[in-house]
Order: C-alpha cells, then sequence, then structure tokens
C-alpha cells in the first residue's frame, strides 16, 4: 500500500523514513572552493565546523565499514556465517548513513521521517553483539588488531568509531545533538571489538594477546 506524507510525497506503508530525493548529475559544483558547505536545510557553515567533522567522520568510519566487508568476504568466502557478519555489517552502513543525515541537519530542520538511528538500531547492536560474544572464550589480557585482514579492518573500524564518538560529544556540549547518536556510536563501537574478534574465530586465525614484556 502506498501512502501520502504531509508534504505530498509518496511512500510505502510501514516505511520509517522518507526515501531520498536527490538527483546526482555531476560530482564537483565548485560551491565549496572557499572552504564552505551546505547543511540539509541550506545553511552555508565552513568546512571546519565541528558538525561537518561529526559526519565526515561517519563517512570516513562507513568507508572502513565497507572495507572490512570485502576483506570478510574474500577470507570466508561462501561461509554461511561469514556471509551473516556481512549482512549486520552492511546494515550498519545504512544506518551509519542515516546517523549522518540527522547531524548533517539542524534540530529545527529535522523532518518527521528523516532517516535517522534510534533506539531500535542500539537495541539490534546489543542483540548481535551478545549472541556472538557467548561464543568467544574470555578473554585473560587486552588483545590486539590482526590475525586476519577482517581482524585488522574491524578494529580499524572501532578505532575511528571511538573518534567519531568523541566529535560527535563535543558537538553536543556547544549545540543540540540527538543523544541516540552517541549511543549508537558507543555501542557499535563494542560491537566492533566483538565482531573483530569473532571474526579471527571464524577464520580460524590466532588472536594476539598484549604481552608488556614481548619486547624484553
Amino acid at each position: 500500500m502506498t501512502k501520502v506524507d504531509d508534504e505530498g510525497q509518496s511512500h510505502e506503508a510501514g516505511e520509517r523514513f522518507r526515501a531520498p530525493r536527490i538527483a546526482i548529475h555531476r560530482v564537483y559544483t565548485r560551491g565549496g572552493d572557499a572552504g564552505k558547505t551546505s547543511l540539509v536545510g541550506g545553511q552555508r557553515v565552513s568546512k571546519a565546523d565541528r558538525r561537518i567533522e561529526a559526519y565526515g567522520t561517519l563517512d570516513e568510519l562507513n568507508a572502513i565499514v565497507g572495507a572490512a566487508i570485502v576483506e570478510l568476504r574474500a577470507e570466508g568466502a561462501e561461509a554461511p556465517r561469514a556471509i551473516e557478519l556481512a549482512r549486520v555489517l552492511v546494515r550498519v552502513q545504512h544506518e551509519l548513513f542515516n546517523a549522518g543525515s540527522l547531524l548533517a541537519t539542524l534540530p529545527a530542520d529535522i523532518h518527521p521521517r528523516q532517516p535517522r538511528v534510534t533506539e531500535v538500531e542500539v537495541a539490534a547492536l546489543e542483540t548481535d553483539m551478545d549472541g556472538k560474544n557467548a561464543e568467544l572464550s574470555p578473554l585473560a589480557s587486552f588483545v590486539l588488531p590482526g590475525g586476519s585482514r577482517t581482524n585488522a579492518s574491524l578494529h580499524l573500524a572501532r578505532t575511528v568509531c571511538r573518534r567519531a564518538e568523541r566529535i560527535v560529544v563535543a558537538l553536543a556540549e556547544e549545540t543540540e545533538v540527538e543523544p541516540v547518536i552517541i549511543r549508537y556510536l558507543n555501542r557499535l563501537s563494542d560491537a566492533l571489538f566483538v565482531w573483530s574478534r569473532w571474526a579471527n574465530q571464524l577464520l580460524g586465525a590466532e588472536e594476539t594477546l598484549w604481552d608488556p614484556n614481548f619486547g624484553r
């Protein structure tokens, strides 16, 4: 069934967010040559603005998650459980773009059906994380990135996720930010850690535990 919203836009019943309404005809516009860019509401701001840094870092994180998906598919081939994790990571990519949509919009301009992350997505991360963590052996020390390319990529994503979280927290200290974005990023960084360990187990790769005396 197709419904029409208050702006006259049609959408499928059951969809939570409105579909994108963009048309990209060319990549460059020259509009940012002076160091300014536009928010969703049309406001022109400096590219050094913390809001731009926030959603730009989510974009960076999204790219690294994409790289991790490629690595997982290469190393895990057609293993059903590798495919399962790849699907979860693709879902995360879409959620990160939704979160970026919110960050790219001033609070007064946010549309009721604008893409966003919600407590539903936070809960989904927790459920998936708990399930996979239950399959792992407890850690006796901190674990270092490595063992497989997938593991290293997921650890890289985790560190960028933590940086994104710090930037969004700093932005929230300056202006209004949807609190759920911070909760989502906090939970996602934990999930990326669990997924990195789970990926090594899936691929039969040995974990490297931190040994403070390794260099002696």
